[in-house]
């Protein structure tokens, strides 16, 4: 998924993130009948939620509304707009815009009116018409209007981040019908870009129109959310007020949510000072990436006492892919042989053991935590998709169920023996302590981080690499410096997160899509030029039904996987989160895991 305002199809901490065919079965999309206004639609099957219910079941539809939530972010902000590649936008900032749907936590992928309050699909999957609410308004009063969702699309598709364009590259026009209604219409069938397209977040024209998008904005826009942007401090604090007269409260979308008044971010320039300003209650809620941290820094005395509480939830929310990831477009990392073989340095166990206090779970696939990913030998559906691209994949995707390297059963230095064998198949000897090609050229490159946190991490594959003479540099950026490198694809490796959906889609094309690779900005940031990845990617985009999905995503899995575009690291399946007694919280946690803005703040005598 994409820096998204709301990721699509990804659950709600205040995250980024960012997340098919010519002719479709009908009950793919469960509609009352083609064509027909609906109230909401899932991906596959039959929408949770009836066209009459009243609140989605987590959420507490009596919670209080009042208070302040108090929140965290590293790093700084130097403008209010998250849509383009240039500058760093602030925490919380999708908290001021509306979508023309929404999504449950409670289901893989299903989305319900909000700004649109109906929506109608064509029988073939080739069109998608939004019925706006009439009452829908920005927060200075404007209506949203079908020119506003115009000037959106046009504004993001043409000026955007990358992913936009990757996202609704099948939109081929679209045709504004009444001051309320808008109907867009695809180059192709296309099953989930109904719904997809449902995820753009509207901005006024009003506002907008005439101004360089790409410049820095430093004046609050106005939105259609249930909050606007208070009290900021440039780069260093925001507060954003809920929005007394948010035309939306009543929807039974949003009944439940957004029960604060204010929601406020501080922010901090080291993660360490971070973790010691919520002890000191400088903020309410964390949501703990760190295993040391969590393992050694919650042993205060406010803990002890109640008044703060730590705990995991667990959730079933697919994990995605994170690694060490290769720039495959330096020449260093051209070969797929020494990316494989770089692959054995990296002792997940040994780090799991020492570093993470065993915590995780090493990932073996781009989908994990979900049945999305691939297992075994391909299976015949599989083999379907995977067969009449044989000549242009790694004979391993056929023959040999992917591993991530590992000491179990063995030892570092059997793996550091592999890897010398596979680079001398690559063309490195070695000689004198260092790793060398043909022109006497040592191997060496360098990580680039973003926190210093990762050092850690990253310094025992580091040594042991230097023990077969490569010779491994580790950078760490500020925030601004890293992005900037990042989205002209100026390093040569990183600690990346690919996240994943329970409804993987279009977003693929952004992740590994060849004409992908060179567009700056873009988040194939391995550089992916594959046409097999390709053809697989649109397996993925048209699949027919859930089944379909299954088997492409699995197919895809193994091609990425035997591509050695990263080194797999790890990943968990609980949210761990700790809070001070002022907040409350629903009794039903969704199966994608903690949502804060369903929280509340504590009422006296609670």
């Amino acid at each position: 998924m994409p820096f998204s305002l709301r990721a699509p199809k990804s659950s709600l901490t205040v995250r980024f993130t960012l997340l098919l065919l010519s002719a479709l079965l009908p009950t793919m999309l469960s509609l009352p009948a083609a064509g027909q206004p609906v109230h909401g639609a899932a991906m596959h099957g039959e929408p949770a939620y009836p066209p009459d219910f009243k609140h989605f079941a987590y959420v507490n539809p009596q919670a209080p509304k009042g208070g302040t939530l108090t929140l965290h972010a590293i790093g700084a902000y130097d403008t209010f707009n998250p849509f383009v590649v240039k500058g760093n936008s602030p925490s919380g900032i999708g908290l001021i815009y509306d979508q023309l749907t929404t999504r449950s936590d409670d289901e893989a992928f299903t989305q319900y009116g909000l700004l649109a309050e109906r929506f109608a699909i064509g029988e073939k999957r080739d069109w998608v018409t939004f019925y706006l609410n009439s009452k829908a308004r920005f927060s200075d009063g404007e209506p949203v209007t079908a020119q506003d969702v115009a000037f959106t699309y046009d504004l993001l598709t043409q000026e955007g981040k990358p992913f936009y364009r990757a996202y609704y590259a099948d939109v081929a026009e679209y045709e504004i019908e009444d001051e309320h209604t808008i109907t867009f219409r695809f180059a192709r069938s296309n099953p989930e870009l109904a719904l997809i397209l449902g995820q753009l977040s509207i901005l006024p024209k009003h506002f907008w129109d005439g101004r360089d998008f790409n410049a820095a904005l430093t004046e609050p826009p106005p939105g259609s959310g249930p909050y606007r942007i208070g009290k900021f401090d440039l780069g260093k604090s925001i507060t954003y007020e809920r929005d007394p007269d948010y035309w939306g409260a009543e929807l039974p979308v949003n009944v439940g949510h957004y029960n604060f008044d204010r929601v406020s971010y501080t922010y901090f320039l080291d993660h360490d000072v971070a973790v010691e300003a919520f002890k000191s209650q400088t903020y309410d809620f964390r949501d703990e990436h760190s295993s040391i941290n969590w393992a050694t820094e919650y042993d205060f005395p406010a803990l002890k006492e109640g008044r703060a509480t730590k705990e995991e939830v667990p959730h079933i929310r697919p994990q995605g892919m994170q690694g060490f990831v290769f720039n495959t477009r330096q020449e260093v990392f051209a070969d797929p042989l020494v990316r494989e073989a770089l692959g054995y340095a990296f002792d997940f166990e040994w780090s799991n053991a020492n570093l993470f206090y065993g915590a995780y779970t090493r990932s073996q696939s781009f989908f994990s935590n979900s049945e999305l990913g691939s297992e075994g030998l391909p299976s015949e559906a599989e083999l379907q998709l995977l067969e009449p691209l044989r000549d242009q994949l790694p004979p391993q995707v056929f023959t040999t169920e992917y591993q991530a390297p590992t000491t179990r059963g063995g030892s570092l230095r059997d793996n550091l023996r592999k890897a010398l064998q596979l680079l001398r198949r690559a063309g490195w000897m070695f000689r004198d302590g260092k790793l060398i090609n043909a022109d006497g050229k040592q191997l060496a490159f360098e990580v680039l981080l973003v926190d210093q946190g990762f050092v850690r991490i990253v310094n025992p594959m580091a040594q042991n690499l230097k023990r077969i003479g490569v010779e491994v540099s580790i950078k760490v950026n500020e925030l601004t410096q890293y992005i900037n490198r990042l989205n002209n694809f100026d390093f040569d490796m990183v600690v990346g997160k690919f996240p994943q959906s329970d409804s993987p889609g279009n977003e693929q094309r952004d992740f590994w899509g060849s004409d992908k690779a060179d567009q700056l900005g873009s988040r194939n940031l391995a550089g992916v030029r594959d046409p097999a990845v390709d053809a697989l990617i649109d397996k993925v985009i048209f699949a027919e039904s859930r089944e379909d999905l299954t088997t492409a995503c699995r197919a895809l899995d193994r091609a990425l996987l035997w591509g050695h575009y990263v080194i797999p690291q790890y990943h968990i399946d609980r949210d761990r989160i700790a809070y001070w007694d002022n907040l409350e919280r629903p009794e039903i946690t969704p199966k994608n895991g903690v949502n804060i803005l369903t929280w509340w703040t504590r009422q006296p005598g609670n």
